[in-house]
């Protein structure tokens, strides 16, 4: 397995350039890859995969660092009051963020530029190469678990990948140390930093246009982000926790069980139950502060009226919706009805979910957002 030194200096020779930017980011790097050493068990394919991305994040963190310096204007751009998709996971929140990608007035982090945010598309010639011909995404499980596109919206998780702060890790493997910290101690000052770096670079040479991003895994980092970007405004999904345990619990088994062959659906359970609840508990908090910033979806109301559920959030950010980009949603919604949240058919048994359990934890969640929503 691959050292901490062997992948930065294997970027260093891909790339050919050398600096890095910020050290924020090896913290992060040093305790995944110890972890993946100790605790992941990875199969061939598992190991493939992995430090492979992890050299594609450092390899893309070098050349942003070259962007920026050969063009100091990129850090001129200005990100304003982005729009902020967050809550728990399958609530409904990557079909919104499809439907908002119909507005071509707005701009949205495209499946093909995420991992590869370099060189920056304005900067590219004919046609893109990360963009393949037939449009396929590249797709680790096994199973389509969410809409996919590669022209489509992708969540914020690449970008903060290259900080090293990302849940994205966990969904690959069972890393108990780097998620016990990635939860409990890791600063995410220096990932939303970096990830407004890469949204500068992407924005530059484009027309400028407001920024409609998303992750459920902001929920764990909020206050950092509200550091970094004060102006977001957050557009929340809501669902039933025991619902959404047992879907993103099953995800996560379907990826991670094809990199390992010691897959631990206790531990996947425990793991996301701790952290999701962790994260709602944060989000409160901040919401508590700070209400006003936030407009809430619950899922059922979003599978029966989408369309009238986006022009009551554009109503609340003050903003039109246009005849082109309504008809564009409505396609897409009919496009995809049979591919769009499917039911969970996993056991919750087998990854010790109780719902007496669960509930307790979301709680006063619940209490709180029925009546919003």
């Amino acid at each position: 397995m691959a050292s901490v030194g062997d992948l930065l200096a294997a970027a260093v020779d891909r790339t050919g350039l050398d600096d890095f930017g910020d050290d924020a980011f090896r913290e992060g790097l040093e305790i995944l890859v110890r972890a993946l050493r100790d605790e992941a068990r990875l199969n061939a394919r598992g190991e493939a995969f992995i430090y492979d991305r992890i050299g594609l994040h450092l390899s893309q963190r070098l050349q942003v660092e070259d962007w920026h310096r050969r063009h100091p204007e990129i850090d001129d751009e200005q990100i304003i009051a982005p729009l902020f998709g967050l809550g728990l996971p399958r609530t409904g929140s990557t079909a919104l963020s499809f439907l908002l990608a119909q507005d071509p007035d707005v701009r949205y982090l495209r499946s093909w530029e995420s991992a590869r945010p370099c060189p920056p598309p304005s900067a590219v010639r004919g046609d893109d190469p990360r963009i393949p011909p037939d449009q396929r995404p590249v797709l680790v499980g096994s199973r389509h678990h969410v809409p996919t596109d590669i022209r489509g919206p992708m969540e914020c998780l690449d970008l903060m990948a290259l900080d090293f702060k990302s849940q994205i890790f966990q969904a690959y493997a069972q890393i108990p140390t780097y998620s016990q910290w990635l939860c409990d101690d890791a600063d995410f000052t220096s990932t939303y930093h970096y990830e407004r770096r890469v949204l500068k670079l992407l924005q530059w040479g484009e027309e400028t246009r407001p920024w409609r991003l998303k992750s459920p895994a902001h929920v764990l980092s909020l206050d950092y982000l509200d550091r970094v970007f004060p102006d977001a405004r957050f557009v929340m999904t809501h669902r039933d926790p025991t619902d959404v345990l047992l879907s993103v619990v099953d995800v996560y088994a379907d990826i991670v069980g094809g990199f390992t062959d010691h897959l631990d659906r206790r531990y996947l359970g425990e793991l996301n139950v701790t952290q999701w609840s962790t994260g709602i508990a944060r989000v409160m908090t901040f919401r508590s502060e700070t209400p006003d910033r936030f407009y809430d979806i619950d899922f059922r109301a979003m599978q029966q009226d989408p369309i009238g559920e986006v022009k009551r959030l554009y109503t609340w950010l003050g903003e039109p919706v246009a005849e082109s980009f309504e008809a564009g949603m409505r396609t897409w919604w009919a496009e995809n009805a049979e591919k769009r949240e499917p039911h969970p058919k996993a056991d919750p048994n087998d990854f010790g979910l109780d719902d007496n359990v669960i509930r307790p934890l979301f709680a006063a969640y619940v209490d709180t957002y029925a009546s919003a929503t």
